[in-house]
């Protein structure tokens, strides 16, 4: 073989060695799948105010979206929720929580007198209804009792997420199963887009039902009283409301803030739980004992927070309190003694603080020193102008 012919071969074997790397190469590149791009959201960034604490109740597996926050808006305010299509059966969240009442019923709603919800059964509510305020901040328990818990065996029942599910089946609220809200909701034109959006998925669920309207829950913020103002330097407490501050905040006037806060607990609640003296004997079946078993829980119930509280009457769990001003009567001259009674009740031997009425005036004055109107008329947290199904 002559050196021509051996170099002709040499280079047929180097082309036929290049025409098959280059072969395996498109192969290896089109048996590969196209990377599939994650979901992505927007997060939503929750500003927290001075004085506030910073430790937030988010959960790791419902981060905050600005798109979860929209969807759950939605569905706070549908009546859908409730599964039924009937214009006489819709129930939503907002059906008793309303934004000018702080979230709250009020005693004087056009439908539930008194204050006191019932269901689309007639059944009422076992308690009266607790604000949705600065929930974000609470990591004591939900509902009069603290039920809802971290520390609940049932997984469905630890946080705000669980309270979407369980509206939907009480007897004494919706009525109805979480089968019918999620095929009514996944059935609405423009559900399933803003499902995908939030979750990256057009399935509805009543897992991710509950994780939006909990996302918008935690969004409803209330920082801008007068007296929020005052402590930023803002503003100026009328005497009135400075002298109420000062019994609100120590234990020889009114004695309100070892469970209410005052200084160092804008919160206006400590979200725990305490028999006030209103009882001697004890029947009801959801006190703070039905949920530990402690003897000297009987009785006890959650200490709301005191934010915008001149607007969420009736007052204590069974709303026996129609005004502010029984509120404050009550805690100055009928204290009941028992054996299961706070030891915070600092003046249960006297049946209460003996406020005089100048005081019980002046402490009335800085409690309405909380009310927030800017967040009562927020418009982020208000009724949607329109539907998904009506864009």
């Amino acid at each position: 073989m002559t050196t021509d012919n051996r170099q002709l071969i040499m280079n047929c074997y180097r082309l036929l060695l290049l025409i098959l790397v280059i072969f395996l190469a498109g192969c290896t590149k089109n048996d590969e799948p196209e990377p599939v791009p994650p979901h992505q959201t927007t997060p939503y960034e929750i500003e927290i105010p001075f004085g506030f604490p910073k430790n937030l109740n988010i959960p790791d597996d419902n981060p905050m979206t600005v798109e979860g926050v929209e969807l759950g808006r939605y569905l706070f305010y549908d009546g859908r929720m409730s599964g039924r299509s009937d214009p006489d059966s819709l129930m939503s969240c907002a059906t008793c929580h309303l934004q000018e009442k702080s979230f709250e019923c009020g005693i004087d709603h056009p439908v539930y007198e008194g204050g006191h919800p019932h269901g689309v059964t007639g059944i009422p509510t076992p308690h009266l209804m607790l604000p949705l305020i600065n929930l974000v901040w609470n990591h004591n328990g939900y509902l009069w009792n603290g039920f809802v818990n971290k520390d609940n065996p049932n997984p469905l029942c630890r946080n705000i997420e669980a309270l979407t599910y369980m509206g939907i089946i009480a007897p004494h609220e919706m009525n109805s199963d979480t089968n019918a809200a999620k095929d009514l909701i996944q059935n609405t034109p423009g559900y399933p887009e803003l499902f995908e959006k939030a979750f990256g998925t057009k399935e509805v669920n009543i897992d991710r039902m509950g994780k939006a309207i909990s996302q918008f829950i935690r969004t409803l913020i209330s920082t801008n009283s007068r007296f929020d103002r005052y402590m930023r330097g803002e503003v100026q407490l009328t005497p009135s409301e400075l002298n109420g501050f000062v019994l609100f905040t120590t234990e020889e006037g009114a004695d309100c803030f070892h469970c209410h806060g005052g200084f160092g607990n804008p919160l206006f609640t400590t979200h725990l739980f305490y028999n006030n003296g209103k009882d001697t004997i004890f029947t009801d079946s959801r006190d703070r004992y039905a949920v530990t078993g402690d003897p000297a829980d009987k009785g006890a119930y959650k200490a709301s927070t005191l934010r915008n509280i001149e607007l969420t009457g009736p007052y204590m769990h069974d709303g026996r309190f129609a005004t502010l001003d029984d509120v404050i009567d009550f805690y100055s001259h009928h204290i009941l003694n028992s054996v299961n009674i706070d030891p915070l009740m600092h003046h249960v031997a006297n049946g209460g603080t003996q406020l005089t009425d100048l005081e019980k005036a002046d402490l009335k004055a800085f409690i309405q020193s909380l009310r927030d109107d800017s967040f009562l008329t927020n418009p982020a947290f208000s009724r949607p102008d329109h539907f998904p199904d009506e864009n």
